[in-house]
């Protein structure tokens, strides 16, 4: 289990409340979720400066000392993907931590691939060579990037939607065949800057659509310096809802979505 946020928009957004200051923030999540756990075993931050990732992750908890809100204050980006970890594959090291990058792509997992030494090889055969000598952790989550990656690099043709439904869908395949009784998990975001792609498969995802400058209930002042003659437009997605007085609609689940250029979710069932 894991905690994750992302925010896509038309204008350069700050997300410090979101991530620290909110009611439920990532750094509260990362403390205690709704659910009672905690996802103490690393956190990461990433968004992008010229259309290149700014990642900064560490092992210790979000909670934990400063570093999290140092991090969290200096971000002002158009697209942000940030993560709190609860491990489950792979141990506590900076090589596990999400986001995961690779050129411009980021990507950040919430959820398990069950009985994942035997999907692994499974997994690995059908990774292209040039993604999977880059492979430097043990995580589930790590090996499903660069397949999907993989996937994309041999099928441009197929769009980016296309391929991470077919990739997500053979990963559920081979769960099943190898563990049948077991539930997989597969929340997962994946972004260029530009493009954002996502899943919510047997865990939590709500989202929040934003299409006007707003002044933020929690510090008083709105996220963006403001573009006159541009409509803001804004999409929060989050493993929970991060405030309490907004509209926050559950994503359904085994979905997979798109933020459309209209900064809506188009939603499609994925692994039915």
């Amino acid at each position: 289990m894991c905690r994750l946020y992302a925010m896509h928009a038309n204008e350069p957004t700050r997300v410090e409340c979101g991530l620290v200051f909110a009611q439920n923030a990532l750094m509260a999540q990362s403390k205690r979720d709704m659910t009672g756990y905690s996802h103490g075993h690393g956190w990461g931050v990433a968004d992008y400066d010229d259309g290149l990732p700014l990642v900064e992750k560490q092992t210790w908890a979000a909670f934990h000392g400063e570093h999290f809100a140092k991090k969290a204050a200096k971000v002002y980006a158009r697209t942000v993907v940030a993560h709190v970890r609860r491990a489950t594959v792979g141990g506590t090291s900076l090589e596990n931590t999400h986001p995961f990058h690779h050129g411009k792509w980021i990507f950040a997992h919430n959820g398990t691939v069950p009985a994942f030494d035997l999907v692994r090889p499974l997994i690995l055969e059908q990774t292209d060579p040039l993604h999977r000598v880059e492979i430097m952790g043990t995580t589930d989550s790590e090996h499903v990037f660069r397949y999907l990656l993989s996937l994309f690099l041999r099928h441009p043709e197929r769009g980016l939607k296309e391929v991470v439904r077919q990739g997500l869908e053979q990963v559920i395949a081979w769960s099943a065949r190898v563990a049948p009784d077991a539930r997989v998990g597969l929340n997962v975001v994946l972004t260029d800057g530009d493009q954002v792609i996502g899943s919510r498969y047997n865990r939590s995802l709500y989202y929040l659509v934003r299409d006007h400058i707003y002044d933020c209930t929690i510090c008083g002042k709105p996220h963006v310096h403001h573009e006159p003659r541009t409509k803001y437009q804004a999409v929060e997605i989050a493993s929970e809802p991060v405030t309490p007085d907004e509209d926050w609609y559950e994503v359904p689940d085994k979905t997979i979505y798109t933020i459309a250029e209209d900064y809506r979710l188009d939603m499609e069932p994925l692994g039915r």
